[in-house]
């Protein structure tokens, strides 16, 4: 026999106060897609058709250059416009290199100071600006600086390790390197490295010419453009390659934050007219740091009284390491990445036990990918 549903198991009936309340809440899930669709267009519109918005999207574009995502640029600018902005930063980065310097630092004034105010070797203070966090160093002594180099062959060195090994007080990475697919394991520079004031490695022969960042044997950096045979006539003792100089003989040459190369995490080298060599590093693609343009970096030095400044490999490259701690925040996930090259800086940089771990090798059949 079958059971009576009870008025309990019955399903409810709609009244007209319940169909209400349904197609109220269905117009209002209407009418916020609709308005979200037109904030949404408004916002496409603004982005790609009005000139505030196409300097966020330039901004962006170079953003995504720096990284090794730099194909998605395309997708904001498009692919003829990503190749044609590679192209004029690389044509501005030579031009920039190219002015000759006037000299204007002065290593002997500094020499002749009295003991009772010569300066502390390293000092570090914060610095900071809209979007960045970072520090900044101040090396009194420009000859106590050295350039290391990995210790063994076929993978690249830490710039914690280097510090710890070499005994150095303080480490800052240095130049750029071989780094397929933003995977490089960190072994093969680019251009040239000078420590000591030999030549470690050299991709451009004696009469190619390099973007050099270094010091010559009484202290002043040397920034821009030049042959590598003219380096060392010069006397070059510590030197790496990356680009651009963008302070030169006191003169800022980035003239906008537009021109600044986008907002990435920073590692770059100037001096001042008494000869001190100052380090800017800055966190990035980061939440308490998203990071800085070169732009943002040039203004710091200028106020810091830099007359030479150069940018050296950043990214996830930048680390800075102080009494065998890593001060700053490097961006990898995977901490500190694995470099050829890195600053250093020594009481006594002459003791310092750092071999040419290129000796021997034929460049050409190095396979920067291998690990």
């Amino acid at each position: 026999m079958a059971l009576q549903q009870t008025a309990s198991q019955l399903p409810p009936r709609q009244t007209s106060k319940t169909r209400r309340k349904k197609s109220s809440g269905l117009g209002f899930a209407m009418i916020t897609l609709m308005s979200f669709t037109v904030l949404l267009l408004a916002a496409l519109c603004w982005f790609f058709l009005t000139s505030s918005g196409t300097s966020v999207r330039l901004m962006m574009a170079d953003t995504l250059i720096t990284t090794q995502h730099r194909d998605w640029a395309k997708y904001l600018i498009g692919s003829d416009e990503l190749k044609k902005r590679v192209e004029a930063y690389w044509k501005q980065f030579e031009e920039m290199g190219e002015e000759k310097d006037k000299g204007l630092v002065d290593i002997e004034h500094k020499t002749t100071e009295p003991a009772a105010i010569k300066k502390d070797l390293v000092t570090i203070e914060p610095v900071s600006g809209k979007n960045f966090k970072g520090h900044l160093v101040t090396i009194s002594d420009p000859k106590k600086l050295r350039i290391a180099v990995p210790e063994k062959a076929g993978k690249g060195e830490k710039v914690s390790s280097m510090v710890k090994r070499t005994g150095a007080i303080l480490g800052v990475n240095g130049g750029g390197f071989i780094d397929p697919n933003w995977e490089g394991n960190g072994f093969q520079p680019e251009g040239i490295v000078i420590s000591g004031g030999k030549i470690f490695y050299n991709d451009k022969g004696m009469n190619g010419s390099v973007q050099v960042v270094g010091i010559d044997k009484e202290g002043r950096m040397i920034a821009g453009k030049y042959k590598v045979s003219e380096l060392a006539e010069m006397g070059v003792q510590e030197a790496v390659s990356f680009s651009p100089r963008f302070i030169v003989n006191g003169v800022g040459q980035i003239k906008s934050q537009a021109d600044g190369w986008g907002i990435a995490p920073r590692t770059s080298m100037a001096q001042t007219k008494d000869g001190s060599i100052l380090f800017c590093i800055i966190d990035g693609r980061q939440k308490h740091s998203i990071g800085a343009t070169l732009y943002d970096v040039q203004q710091i030095f200028l106020e810091h009284g830099a007359v030479t400044a150069a940018n050296l490999d950043g990214g996830a490259s930048s680390v800075l390491v102080h009494n065998n701690a890593i001060v700053n925040k490097p961006s990898s996930e995977y901490g500190e990445r694995y470099l050829p090259t890195a600053w250093l800086v020594f009481d006594h940089p002459e003791t310092a036990k750092i071999k040419n771990v290129w000796e021997g090798l034929d460049i050409r059949k190095i396979d920067p990918s291998k690990w």
